[in-house]
């Protein structure tokens, strides 16, 4: 008698039960979308999404239908025509609220939907996704180079004891600033100076001339230098971008650099593209400082004389004007780690800084308990007006104060925000702890991609994929009859296991992922001959049916193992050392080799017992 435990059969019919419903939401397909997000992050209410949807209506924009998913209203289009024309119809009446971005949505029921199920995405090669083009401001690179100089050599100066008139950037046969120029009064010793110099501004050509002032002393960076400094800024930007869209987990991105100052980055199968186009160029950090609570802010911005040593600012929330003093204690650039948690206040960002800033704030809330202390968030944005019929652009920097409170005990480098909405918090966590970028960078192009490797190529792999199947399914009918149908079965439902579990994933499935999946098709047949081989033998040898298939799986279960985990340990090399699509086939190549070991060993041997288990008088095998 051929028996097989009860749990087992349980096992194998959920599991191959959920595969199934997490896979049907990729029957469906899906519409080109536009994605309508409100700039100050709150959820898109209906009475809103119905203001948007009479707006198309009276542009003659037609859409098939519109829904709120994630607080983010979605407009599903017949075509993309209709797409982009919603995009520029919504963007021009309604910039100052939403932001819109070009996505796809899932045509899955509302039932799918409701509890989560989402299709797998398609990489760029095959279905697309969110492509940005971004220029980086190489010039700011210089800049700020240029000021590091400047502030270096003024404190060298300062701690050797030489006065200093002025230390500012300037041009030296150039249109842009590539040197600093240190003007000593005349009195000061310039030998001593330029050997205080020579370590804050190595590497730098200095010459000195003398001014009717005094002496002048001209500092310049070489060609090599602002291109490794633009070089550097780029890379670390790179770098930035990247560790944002890993905290957005998005699959597969590519950041890279293109051409001398520009940065492209390809999202497949991104939805929530809003969010993306919006964190992934926002160049914020945070400062702290003191308030100056000896002075009057209102009578400050009143009379428009702001104290010495001290900066106006705005109070986000409260709406009302804020002294604050000009030195900084700890900076954005100085945290470590960032996450979001609550407080009894509410939403909060918890903060850890570095030994350096840790240290400044452990002596400033030691110094000023029942003092208070701010938050300044500082953003930087390219901003394009009409002026005289021209559209001119120009570079805008927002400096707020999202957050004041007491000091009410000494802290060094742990402490938390508060005072921020659920959505703010989330995201402010997310840009402190991916990091700053060095430089500020400004879209030039955005779009929805279509398939890089053209509809015909999409054709032919998933032609490949259906015809390699087919074949494979016709052969193990022909050569081993009934067992070879209850192979065909184990493959189809290995092929759904592989789809649920991506779709599980948000993994997205490219051309190299449709190789994978064929791969895993061809593993799986082999582990069903070696197991109906083995039947065989069994049956050579004069035993029973049904011993013969019990002693198939157990015998062929060894060589079957050892297939499969040489497989996946090239599996896990690809996936560790590979990139972009290699990493997709890693992906796709590993979760198959646990789909076929579980759906050859354990839904193979639950048919085949299901069939032939009970059967008393056996007296052959349809292999």
């Amino acid at each position: 008698m051929l028996e097989y435990a009860r749990w087992k059969y349980i096992l194998v019919a959920v599991v191959l039960l959920l595969a199934l419903l997490f896979a049907l939401p990729n029957v469906f397909g899906e519409d080109p979308a536009l994605q309508v997000e409100r700039k100050d992050h709150s959820p898109v209410t209906q009475d809103a999404a119905r203001a948007v949807e009479s707006f198309l209506g009276e542009r003659r924009v037609h859409f098939a239908r519109s829904y709120i998913d994630g607080g983010r209203l979605m407009v599903r289009f017949g075509g993309v025509a209709d797409q982009l024309a919603a995009r520029d119809a919504v963007n021009e009446r309604f910039a100052d609220t939403y932001r819109t971005a070009l996505s796809f949505a899932p045509r899955t029921p509302e039932l799918l939907r409701a509890v989560g199920l989402r299709p797998m995405p398609l990489g760029l090669d095959l279905r697309g996704g969110l492509y940005l083009l971004y220029q980086v401001d190489v010039n700011a690179a210089v800049a700020q180079a240029i000021e590091g100089y400047a502030q270096d050599a003024r404190r060298a100066l300062a701690a050797a004891n030489i006065p200093v008139k002025d230390a500012s950037a300037v041009a030296v046969g150039s249109d842009k600033a590539n040197a600093v120029r240190v003007v000593l009064p005349p009195e000061a010793d310039v030998n001593a100076a330029r050997t205080a110099l020579n370590q804050p501004l190595t590497g730098l050509a200095i010459t000195t001339e003398s001014l009717p002032s005094g002496s002048a002393m001209t500092a310049v960076m070489t060609p090599a230098q602002i291109r490794e400094r633009e070089d550097y800024a780029i890379q670390q930007n790179i770098t930035t971008l990247r560790n944002r869209v890993n905290e957005l987990g998005v699959s597969e991105p590519i950041v890279q650099r293109q051409g001398i100052d520009r940065i492209n980055v390809q999202l497949p199968g991104v939805q929530n593209s809003a969010e993306v186009k919006d964190i992934l160029g926002r160049v914020a950090t945070l400062e702290f400082r003191l308030e100056d609570m000896q002075n009057n802010a209102f009578e400050a911005m009143q009379t428009g004389r702001v104290p010495l040593g001290s900066k106006l600012y705005t109070h986000t929330r409260l709406g009302r004007p804020i002294l604050l003093k000009r030195e900084v204690i700890a900076t954005g650039d100085q945290l470590t780690n960032a996450t979001t948690g609550q407080s009894q206040e509410g939403p909060a960002v918890n903060v850890r800084l570095d030994a350096r800033a840790g240290e400044s704030m452990l002596k400033t809330t030691r110094a000023n308990v029942n003092k208070r202390m701010a938050v300044v968030l500082i953003e930087k944005r390219r901003e394009t007006s009409d002026v005289n019929g021209r559209k001119v652009t120009r570079d805008v920097t927002d400096e707020e104060v999202i957050n004041d409170a007491t000091i009410r005990g000494i802290f060094s480098n742990n402490f938390q925000i508060t005072g921020l909405a659920a959505g703010e918090a989330r995201e402010l966590a997310l840009l402190l702890r991916s990091g700053s970028l060095a430089i500020p960078l400004y879209p030039i192009e955005e779009r929805a991609v279509g398939p890089s490797l053209g509809r015909d190529n999409i054709d032919k792999g998933v032609t490949a994929l259906i015809v390699g199947m087919a074949g494979v399914f016709v052969f193990m009918a022909i050569y081993y009859k009934t067992f070879g149908l209850v192979a065909d079965a184990v493959l189809l439902s290995n092929v759904v296991l592989l789809t649920a579990l991506l779709s599980m994933m948000r993994a997205s499935l490219s051309l190299p992922g449709i190789a994978g999946i064929i791969l895993t098709v061809g593993m799986a047949v082999d582990a069903n001959v070696l197991i109906y081989e083995r039947i065989r033998e069994e049956l050579r040898k004069g035993v029973t049916p049904q011993a013969a298939i019990r002693a198939g799986f157990e015998k062929a279960f060894s060589a079957i193992a050892d297939s499969n985990i040489t497989t996946l340990i090239a599996g896990v090399v690809l996936w560790v050392f590979g990139t972009g699509p290699i990493r997709g086939f890693a992906v796709v190549l590993t979760l198959g080799i646990a789909t076929s070991m579980f759906t050859s060993l354990m839904g193979s041997r639950a048919l085949l017992t299901l069939m032939y288990g009970g059967r008393r008088k056996l007296a052959r095998l349809s292999i």
